[in-house]
């Protein structure tokens, strides 16, 4: 798995594809399939302010995500089934090292993994147990 950043234009609830996490709402770009999620946010300069990517998995796991030719730094937020935060990896630094760079894996079985720009995390003064709200455009795949 891998992770960067995307910027969408127009404001947070255009489309309906939006999470809200912390209080806070933000415009995400969905990779639910192989193809997208290995992508990530890969090869990005930047990542607007308000916005993510959410990762959609098909089945609750153990996760682990990289930062392979990812040029911002991201906290890493993994969800359950049941949209609560159960693992946070935060300020994960850019990696340049290819196949070198160290993976981030979750504590416990994620479904959901929401990628922000660095320091979102603290700023929100997320703890496990947060729950994730999902806009009406948000589709998850099957075992939802």
């Amino acid at each position: 798995m891998l992770a960067a950043g995307l910027a969408l234009p127009g404001c947070a609830s255009e489309g309906g594809r939006w999470v809200e996490v912390g209080g806070t709402r933000y415009q995400v770009e969905i990779a639910d399939d192989d193809a997208e999620r290995a992508r990530g946010l890969m090869f990005r300069d930047r990542m607007e302010a308000g916005h993510g990517m959410l990762f959609i998995h098909d089945h609750e796991q153990m996760q682990s995500y990289w930062m392979k030719n990812t040029r911002i730094p991201l906290d890493i937020l993994y969800f359950d089934s049941a949209r609560r935060l159960v693992s946070q990896q935060r300020d994960v630094p850019p990696c340049s090292l290819g196949n070198g760079c160290p993976p981030y894996p979750s504590s416990a079985p994620a479904r959901y993994v929401l990628e922000l720009n660095a320091g979102e995390a603290a700023r929100l003064q997320l703890e496990d147990g947060a729950t994730m709200q999902f806009g009406p455009a948000i589709e998850p795949n099957s075992d939802d």
